[in-house]
């Protein structure tokens, strides 16, 4: 009886001791774990330098106008240069919830494919040179602040939340975080008289841009932009500069090396065909600064005349 007592305390003791070593061992691989993670946030620049073309781009800021119908634009782009080719295909509704007023719009980038060189790999810290992604979706509120007079130009607020919807952060095509912007464009027309060119608009945009990046931080960023279109009742021609700011660059503690690539500059231009039902246009851009991409897009607009929300019952039923 003594014995089997002893051998079955022994065995109690040495299960315990198992116990504990194995309930360490699971401690360490945690924690281990959790210092990987931490590391790998810390390291991975929430920037469109160091991201695909999608996860962050320069806003555009249109014409400073609120269309009067519910207008739906589909196109597909194509960014090369600089190690990463990227196409996609991209929608964007716009619904005026008051003609010219008031408006919501929603777009999405609702599927990418990519290929990088290994060279942008390793600096991004990829594990694959191709693969494919979905990305963000944005909602846009824009409200109508004053109409264009001889003297006054147009001006649009704009705001707008960026979901954290977009796929694939371990192969650095979008953040896994959200963000949101607001901004102000204002717009002036001017009458040339011509009939090659009849009408030239500048339009102009300044406004704030917020982001979160690892552990809670948030990258801010005024936003900018400038804006000349010519053209007439058939065609336009769109030229911009535009971009943003962020603070992390600057800042040495948390960006050392001074390579966060947080301060974008892009230069577009915008070519548009107007028909009857159909808009047709083709978009070059071009990346100054912090946007290693240039970019083709081609695409079509076209009202949806039964998806207007009728201004007059939203007037009268708001009062």
């Amino acid at each position: 009886m003594i014995m089997i007592y002893f051998c079955n305390e022994f065995k109690l003791i040495i299960s315990i001791r198992l116990l504990k070593n194995e309930l360490f061992s699971v401690a360490n691989c945690f924690f281990s774990l959790c210092n990987v993670l931490t590391i790998h946030s810390q390291t991975v620049k929430y920037a469109p330098a160091w991201f695909g073309p999608n996860a962050n781009p320069v806003a555009d800021f249109g014409d400073a106008r609120i269309p009067a119908e519910t207008t739906v634009s589909l196109m597909g782009d194509y960014y090369f240069g600089f190690g990463d080719k990227t196409s996609n295909v991209r929608y964007q509704i716009e619904i005026p919830l008051l003609p010219s007023r008031v408006s919501l719009s929603v777009w999405n980038t609702g599927f990418e494919r990519f290929s990088v060189t290994d060279e942008v790999k390793t600096a991004r810290g990829m594990t694959q040179n191709s693969g494919k992604a979905a990305g963000d979706f944005y909602v846009q509120t824009r409200i109508s602040l004053w109409k264009e007079t001889d003297r006054m130009p147009d001006i649009i607020l704009n705001a707008t939340i960026k979901s954290a919807s977009g796929t694939n952060f371990i192969q650095r095509r979008y953040f896994d975080t959200p963000g949101y912007y607001f901004d102000v464009a204002a717009g002036k027309s001017f009458d040339t008289g011509g009939k090659f060119i009849s009408e030239i608009r500048a339009v102009a945009n300044l406004g704030f841009l917020c982001w979160e990046t690892s552990g809670s931080l948030q990258d801010d960023a005024p936003m900018y932009g400038g804006k000349i279109i010519l053209g007439n009742k058939k065609w336009q021609l769109d030229n911009s500069l535009s971009g943003y700011w962020g603070w992390i660059h600057t800042n040495a503690n948390i960006n050392p090396a001074g390579d966060y690539g947080d301060a974008p500059l892009v230069y577009a231009s915008k070519f548009t065909l107007k028909g009857s039902k159909l808009d047709y246009f083709t978009q070059y851009q071009y990346g100054i600064k912090d946007f290693p991409y240039q970019q083709i897009r081609v695409g079509i607009s076209f009202p949806i005349i039964p998806l207007t929300p009728k201004g007059e019952f939203l007037s009268t039923s708001n009062h």
